[in-house]
């Protein structure tokens, strides 16, 4: 049985009776509207048919809609196009503080062409006052964009009387609709809009399509040049398909608004009472305005409970959407909880539920079930008992119990470096490596001959399996001690276990799967530490010896050194699609493969061919990496981005914006030290800054070593490590990456 979806306001699924008129469309009629002969004049009429029905729902002349590729589109067009067209009158917008990223990101832009922005604040309902207007619009004032309805929290704004105060002062007024159509009245002459936004898929039609009301004299500068369709306003080929959906979509809107707004509201206050009567008023808080709210919006705080959390708890059986993230180490809020000043112990729980025209009593009803027994177990009282143990049958996503990925949720490294700044350093002579050369492990020397090597290192899981997230946590670990020349002798598990969400079961499972990779790599685990914690944690705490003369460190690369690194890029990328099921098994498999290896071969490789260098690549990606490696010697290096060796899936996924917030993190961090060749795109530059866990080694070593390091790598069997890059000279720990 699918999910029961209740996030209508992300996306509404394609009525049938909107397919079925698109349908002669796609296979029959597929004339040009601009064709002279009869294929074109079925289009024409089919195209100018939808037009009409758009209207209608709107109120307005159909010579007033232009058709566009969706909601983003409109709100371009609208505020680009009035603000250009009148930019001999003014140079001030007026917008809300609670709009749409394609409303705010227009403004932006807008303000870094010379434009003035005021942004209206909001109170702690969403609601927009008027007087705000007032005291704000100006002779100045070309353009007021507020949007109908809030997207979230389902706000309705007075639209009418900004729009009023807008024209006594001269300015136009946009509103971005494109979460009130089909769900409240919208009539353009109630509203008193000049430029009203549509968008398809909010209201049942196909994804791809939206439309613009202008106000019939409204003057708009073009947002593309080509033809004269649309009237000369919107040049390209009509999109008659997706075109004719939109008209019949907003047809049957019109036509079912008042039982649909009925059925709405019906749904949304059932799943509001059933929630708050099974878990407590205390533990829920809606917001939004109560009365001024779309009737299928219900935007809910959970207190003390992270979104995504239960979002990943319910994932199976209940589709939503969070108003906050959690990763490296922040909680990220949402631009509109913001501007309601809503506390961040609420706001970080943020669900937004949206039903719609297919929800059903039946399903509100299980989702509540679904949803407070989940808010339970993360909100747990001393009495909750353990989860018990799953069925033979049951599958356990690991991914789905956290709100970050493996190495990518550690600290962003700029706080971690603002943290470690004021920490004293150690004064005992005897202890060789310290958190001052931003190694991973810890040295302190036992006698002449011998040093104690000490690292300790947790992570989320990374994977779904338990048995192979243990495995990989364990290597994750031990990998420090590789990247130091130690050997790997003893050791301690760390777990942190939500036992109200997890079988016991699945912690046996990850303490086998690390107890087996600790046998292969020689290190005895002899206990450990268990706490609760809300979502899975694991990893080791290990100790190795080395000789001291041969410990190798970070922060001793030389100029004239070759880079070498052993194992492919891209873990964090393949991990996070994993978790949003996006991967195939293919590259899940690939990747957990990698990660689950040792570096021990690799290790043994560098020791018997000699480094300067060398530090494993993990959760600051293989940029950050570097960078406190060349920081760390004083170096400057050059890094050939065409011979970092990368897992081919995960430059799919980077080439799609799916990356982890740690990946993000890593690349905004290493901003300053990093030249960038022109060439290299956002994808590739998103890869070389991937948050990995357990990957490779990273080692610097004379340029005559190279070839021979290579040769024992794969005599060894690390079949892909690659020379990537050279330490050019004595500098800053600059780097710069070419094609």
């Amino acid at each position: 049985m699918p999910p029961i979806y209740l996030d209508n306001n992300a996306t509404t699924p394609i009525a049938r009776d909107v397919a079925d008129a698109m349908a002669p469309y796609l296979y029959e009629h597929f004339g040009n509207p601009s064709s002279p002969y009869a294929y074109g004049a079925v289009t024409k009429q089919a195209v100018e048919h939808a037009r009409a029905q758009v209207a209608g729902v709107l109120g307005c002349d159909p010579a007033e809609v232009i058709f566009t590729s969706g909601g983003t589109e409109s709100n371009n067009y609208a505020i680009k196009g009035a603000v250009l067209a009148g930019r001999d009158r003014g140079n001030h917008i007026i917008t809300s503080a609670v709009e749409h990223p394609a409303v705010v990101e227009v403004c932006r832009w807008l303000e870094g062409q010379g434009f003035r922005i005021t942004v209206l604040r909001v109170d702690g309902r969403g609601l927009v006052d008027p007087a705000d207007l007032e005291r704000a619009v100006t002779p100045e004032t070309l353009l007021v964009t507020v949007m109908h309805a809030n997207n979230e929290v389902g706000t309705i704004q007075p639209i009418a009387e900004l729009a009023a105060i807008a024209h006594r002062h001269g300015a136009l007024m946009h509103t971005d609709a494109a979460q009130s159509i089909g769900k409240i009245p919208v009539d353009v002459d109630a509203l008193g809009v000049d430029l009203l936004t549509v968008a398809g898929h909010k209201l049942y039609a196909p994804k791809g399509i939206g439309a613009l009301y202008v106000r019939s004299g409204v003057v708009l500068d073009l947002l593309i040049h080509g033809a004269g369709q649309e009237g000369g306003r919107r040049p390209g080929t009509e999109n008659v398909l997706l075109a004719v959906g939109l008209g019949r979509a907003c047809e049957i809107c019109g036509r079912d608004l008042d039982q649909n707004m009925a059925h709405f509201a019906a749904m949304r206050d059932r799943l509001f009472d059933g929630l708050t009567q099974a878990l407590g008023a205390a533990a829920v808080q809606r917001n939004g305005h109560p009365e001024k709210c779309l009737p299928n919006t219900l935007s809910l705080s959970f207190r003390g409970v992270e979104a995504n959390t239960l979002l990943a708890e319910i994932a199976g059986e209940v589709a939503a959407s969070a108003g906050a993230a959690c990763h490296a180490g922040e909680v990220d809020v949402s631009a509109v909880l913001q501007a309601l000043q809503i506390p961040m112990e609420w706001a970080m729980g943020t669900v937004r539920f949206s039903v719609g025209r297919g929800t059903t009593a039946d399903e509100v009803d299980r989702a509540v079930d679904v949803v407070a027994e989940a808010a339970r177990r993360l909100q747990p009282t001393p009495e909750t008992a353990s989860r018990p143990a799953a069925d033979d049958g049951d599958a356990i996503r690991l991914t789905h119990f956290t709100h970050g990925l493996g190495c990518a949720c550690k600290l962003r490294p700029q706080d971690l470096e603002t943290v470690l700044a004021h920490l004293p350093a150690p004064t005992d002579p005897e202890v060789l490596v310290a958190a001052a050369t931003a190694d991973d492990a810890a040295v302190y020397r036992l006698d002449d001959d011998l040093a104690l090597v000490q690292t300790v290192d947790v992570i989320t899981p990374v994977v779904d399996d338990p048995y192979q997230f243990g495995a990989i946590a364990a290597a994750n670990a031990l990998s420090d001690l590789y990247a130091m020349g130690a050997e790997p002798r003893f050791g301690l598990n760390i777990a942190g276990f939500p036992a109200r969400r997890l079988s016991l079961d699945v912690l046996k499972e990850i303490l086998r799967g690390a107890s087996d990779k600790a046998a292969e790599a020689g290190l005895s685990l002899a206990g450990g530490h268990t706490f609760d914690s809300p979502e899975p944690v694991f990893g080791l705490a290990a100790s190795g010896v080395a000789h001291p003369d041969r410990i190798v460190r970070n922060d001793t690369a030389r100029p004239g050194d070759v880079l070498v690194l052993t194992k492919p890029l891209g873990t964090g990328l393949i991990a996070t699609a994993v978790k949003r099921g996006l991967a195939d098994d293919a590259a899940a498999c690939a990747a957990a493969a990698l990660m689950a290896t040792l570096n021990h071969e690799a290790a043994g490789a560098m020791l018997e061919t000699g480094a300067h260098a060398c530090t494993d690549v993990s959760g600051f990606g293989l940029l950050g990496h570097l960078r406190e490696m060349a920081t760390g010697s004083g170096v400057d290096v050059t890094l050939s981005a065409r011979a970092v060796p990368v897992l081919e899936a995960a430059r799919r996924f980077a080439a799609s914006g799916i990356a982890p917030g740690g990946t993000v993190n890593n690349l905004a961090h290493v901003a300053p030290y990093v030249r960038f060749a022109p060439e290299i795109p956002q994808a590739g530059q998103l890869v070389l800054a991937d948050a990995q866990t357990s990957g490779g080694l990273l080692i610097s070593l004379p340029a005559a070593r190279a070839d021979a390091l290579l040769g024992t790598l794969r005599a060894r069997g690390v079949q892909e490590a690659a020379r990537i890059g050279t330490v050019d000279r004595a500098g800053s720990g600059q780097i710069t990456v070419v094609k």
